[in-house]
């Protein structure tokens, strides 16, 4: 039996990201993964591409991070537009003459994780325990104990679940969530293109899809399709040429004539909120508290957010020699996190509906959405803030 301060379950962005921001806290903390040591180290590609806001930005830049990632392989965001069918209105996301020249930026999913694992690799204060799982775990306010799938057992005053949206730890531990399969897939492939983008993303709503072109420079994008996860398991097995025709005909060419680069990726789309983002010596951070919605693309800053304001409460209380574990501390993390999430997670899912929707009256509301929306300039101007802020 091995005693530690902190025991975190996944080392995905977040976990890795909290474990991070503990550094110089004097706290032990247990990193375990069930992956191995070296493919933490060196990830592989995924696919997906993370559009990261100014304030994740400056998160990875704290946490040591952003400075490990070429630069050539950061991708300006400049604006958004949203469209619906073959509606000539959009709504359109920009800095609008703001401070910043951009929303954000793309990077590579496998490029931020190898960043933050090399940022943390060797760090005073923490033990990776990787390529094993959790067999079981108890938390109450005694403390936390973890059963390794490998027979080992620790204990710790605080457990944190960091280990995805069907989260093993969550369950577990008595916590309920929303959790909505979608019946959907998403398939993601990069692509280079006749025509530039700009550095603009677009999501078009068509009927019975939905693709968006995330800039991965003028000339290449990487495209997000969405359909019935049978129809996407069928062009994912299209030869690249193929899957290159398609993407290009499904978007109209509208950049031209397209070619294959890398891909295609294809994950299930499913939505998750738990009840309590903790319980009596327990919390959870990243996907295990919100599994959002790629369309709003802000699933990752939201759990990176949610390590940083975890983890800032757990210093401080270390600092103040106050227990890291207290409900009020639990209390405060939860309260926090619920603000930041919440709306932003209600708010897409009724924007995924209104979009998707295929009966004539959901036809109206779009285009009555679209209309009233492209009159009322302040609030695009308050959602674009709101996507900075995040």
């Amino acid at each position: 039996m091995r005693d530690f301060d902190i025991i975190v379950v996944g080392a995905g962005p977040a976990g890795l990201a909290f474990a991070r921001a503990l550094e110089g806290s004097g706290l032990n903390i247990a990193l375990v993964e069930r992956q191995p040591a070296d493919v933490l180290a060196l990830p592989p590609v995924d696919g997906r591409e993370i559009a990261l806001t100014h304030r994740s930005v400056a998160t990875l830049e704290r946490l040591g991070a952003w400075g490990r990632i070429a630069p050539d392989q950061i991708f300006a965001l400049r604006a958004a537009r949203v469209y619906n069918g073959q509606s000539p209105l959009a709504l359109g996301f920009d800095t609008d003459g703001g401070p910043e020249d951009r929303l954000g930026c793309l990077v590579s999913n496998h490029l931020i994780r190898q960043s933050l694992f090399a940022a943390m690799e060797g760090q005073d204060g923490v033990t990776l325990l990787a390529s094993t799982g959790v067999e079981h775990v108890h938390a109450d306010r005694a403390g936390a104990r973890v059963m390794l799938a490998d027979g080992r057992t620790l204990t710790a005053r605080l457990l944190v679940a960091a280990d995805s949206r069907f989260s093993a730890v969550r369950e577990q531990l008595g916590i309920s969530a929303e959790i909505n399969r979608l019946g959907k897939s998403m398939l993601v492939a990069r692509l280079s293109h006749e025509r530039p983008n700009h550095g603009l993303a677009t999501e078009w709503f068509g009927h019975g899809q939905t693709i968006a072109m995330l800039p991965l420079g003028e000339h290449q994008s990487s495209a997000v399709l969405t359909l019935e996860s049978a129809t996407i398991d069928r062009i994912a097995a299209y030869p690249p040429e193929v899957l290159a025709a398609e993407i290009e005909d499904r978007f109209e060419r509208r950049l031209g004539t397209m070619r294959f680069v890398s891909g295609p990726h294809v994950y299930p789309l499913a939505t998750t909120y738990a009840r309590h983002f903790a319980s009596d010596g327990a919390a959870l951070i990243g996907d295990a508290a919100v599994g959002m919605h790629p369309v709003t693309a802000h699933g990752f800053n939201l759990g990176l957010q949610s390590a940083a304001t975890l983890a800032g409460l757990v210093r401080d209380a270390a600092q103040k020699h106050r227990s890291i574990a207290s409900p009020l501390l639990l209390r405060r993390y939860e309260a926090r996190h619920r603000l930041a999430t919440r709306p932003l997670y209600s708010g897409t899912n009724l924007l995924v509906h209104l979009y998707t929707a295929e009966s004539p009256r959901a036809h109206v509301a779009r285009r009555a959405a679209l209309g009233a929306a492209a009159r009322i300039g302040p609030l695009n101007t308050a959602i674009t803030r709101l996507l900075l802020r995040h």
